[in-house]
């Protein structure tokens, strides 16, 4: 067998190639404490009490559908649910349903079997438990088939007030670009919120970065020309410039 080169591949003129050199992500320094505390403020300026999009009766139609949000949109999940939720708002009444209904009632939602096969199991789960109530506690929650750590912040958040801090995938992006939070991981995001953002903006801290990025800080096209806090945005990938007189202009 021959064996490879190590020989730089070279030009036709007998000069060897250069190798292009790594792009490096440039380092975007963190907003500080008090950049942080004015992107909330105009958060809650503009929308004082946000609410989540999936549409739920009480607590634990609400842990349902967070769970059949996973690689869902809201809006499919709500589609699905609400004939779902007419038939079975309590887990006995799910139980009662059966596998096989919740299935059918579900199968335009992504991985819709196994969905149904956790909806079951987190009913009996909490029949078993907890006398068919929904936990209040992340621990206890996330014991429940299904259920990971972002579900079971929405749940304390939305169901019982609790300011915790779900990072899904807008939360993510949102937080890292500002940024407010730097992390490689939902959890290390997750964490840098905690640590950086006021007590008094915790409570919709997270609904507001999911709204934000679902409608105006968008993954692959952000409209920065629409976004309250583009001048205190330090993202390379920003697309409006802010002008002296406080006029923006779209970055074509």
């Amino acid at each position: 067998m021959a064996k490879k080169s190590k020989e730089p591949v070279k030009r036709a003129s007998g000069r060897p190639l250069a190798r292009a050199p790594a792009r490096a992500r440039p380092r975007i320094k963190r907003a500080d404490p008090a950049t942080v505390r004015e992107i909330f403020r105009r958060f809650q300026s503009a929308n004082p009490t946000p609410q989540g999009e999936l549409e739920y009766v009480n607590p634990y139609t609400l842990l349902i559908a967070v769970v059949l949000s996973a690689q869902a949109t809201d809006s499919g999940v709500n589609k699905a649910t609400r004939s779902l939720f007419a038939e079975a708002d309590t887990p006995q009444k799910m139980l009662a349903l059966g596998e096989e209904r919740v299935r059918e009632r579900i199968k335009t939602i992504g991985l819709y079997r196994n969905k149904a096969r956790n909806v079951i199991a987190l009913s009996e789960a909490l029949v078993r438990e907890y006398a068919g109530a929904v936990p209040r506690t992340r621990e206890e929650l996330e014991e429940l088939p299904g259920v990971g750590r972002k579900t079971a912040n929405v749940v304390l958040n939305t169901a019982f007030g609790e300011p915790t801090i779900a990072v899904d995938t807008h939360v993510f992006r949102v937080s890292n670009r500002i940024p407010i939070a730097v992390g490689a991981t939902p959890l290390e995001v997750e964490t840098g919120l905690e640590k950086v953002i006021p007590a008094e903006f915790k409570r919709h801290a997270h609904h507001w970065l999911i709204l934000h990025g679902r409608y105006v800080c968008k993954a692959r096209l952000p409209e920065c020309d629409r976004c309250i806090v583009n001048d205190l945005c330090r993202s390379p990938e920003k697309r409006v410039e802010i002008h002296s007189a406080g006029n923006i202009a779209s970055v074509q």
